[in-house]
């Protein structure tokens, strides 16, 4: 087991640190998704992307090729995925996984980063179908693209799964309901899997980005400067940390990207 010391903000970028590896992120046509999936890609992994929004995925497709044909290094194109984790069901997911298995015959890595927000508001008025939307996607959709995707995992030599984690996700907070509860069960969720595969090639942990530059900030702090926190971009060492190899053996933890 590595040292309970190990700070992932501490992590310096090398060149091509995730050469070779195959690293799948949910939510990846925006926001922290869109950043991981191009710090990853730009640090040599073959990225998977997968969301909903096929247009905005071509988007970010077209960002990645165009920013790979620029650098000196060889840097394979990455790969749309599409998958609607609100109204996917079985077939769907078993689809992607097959899709995965077929082309590289393993995953590296897994970018739990997928969330809705919801509507914030006191629990006593929260609207019941849009929780079970919140918990469904932002916890229940997780879990079962986590399970369907384990045997890949299992396939790599070194694998990494992360789930986005979230300040209320550990300190309960007014006014967050289902997301904030979403939340901590993600905390459960990375705690539980870690120990059940603590014996395996596989680690897993949590990150919460903190306050960035993303659609979601503003919905949740409309009246909030955004000018005043970091883009996505620059929050994505401690992300590239967890998914290469010098992380290996850490797992069940929870970090953060940005000091509190």
């Amino acid at each position: 087991m590595a040292s309970t010391a190990f700070d992932p903000r501490n992590h310096q970028t090398q060149p091509m640190a995730l050469a070779g590896r195959v690293i799948a992120i949910t939510g990846a046509n925006r926001g922290i998704g869109k950043a991981v999936a191009m710090a990853c890609a730009e640090a040599g992994a073959q990225v998977v992307l997968i969301g909903r929004n096929v247009g905005a995925l071509e988007q970010v497709h077209a960002q990645i090729v165009q920013r790979c044909a620029a650098s000196p290094l060889t840097l394979p194109e990455p790969l749309i995925a599409p998958l609607d984790l609100e109204k996917a069901i079985a077939r769907d997911y078993d689809t992607l996984a097959n899709a995965l298995h077929e082309r590289f015959g393993r995953l590296d890595g897994l970018v739990n980063n997928a969330a809705l927000l919801g509507t914030l508001a006191p629990i006593e008025h929260a609207d019941v179908p849009t929780w079970c939307r919140v918990l469904h996607v932002n916890l229940t959709a997780t879990f079962a693209l986590t399970q369907v995707l384990l045997p890949a995992l299992r396939l790599s030599a070194d694998a990494s799964v992360l789930f986005t984690s979230s300040g209320v996700g550990r300190i309960g907070k007014a006014y967050w309901g289902a997301y904030a509860v979403s939340k901590f069960g993600i905390e459960g969720l990375t705690q539980v899997l870690a120990s059940e595969l603590e014996t395996t090639n596989i680690r897993v942990n949590a990150i919460n980005p903190g306050g960035t530059r993303t659609d979601m900030r503003r919905q949740a702090y409309p009246s909030e400067d955004l000018q005043k926190l970091p883009e996505p971009a620059a929050v994505m060492g401690p992300y590239l940390a967890l998914l290469g190899p010098g992380a290996r053996g850490i797992t069940g933890r929870s970090f953060n990207c940005q000091p509190l």
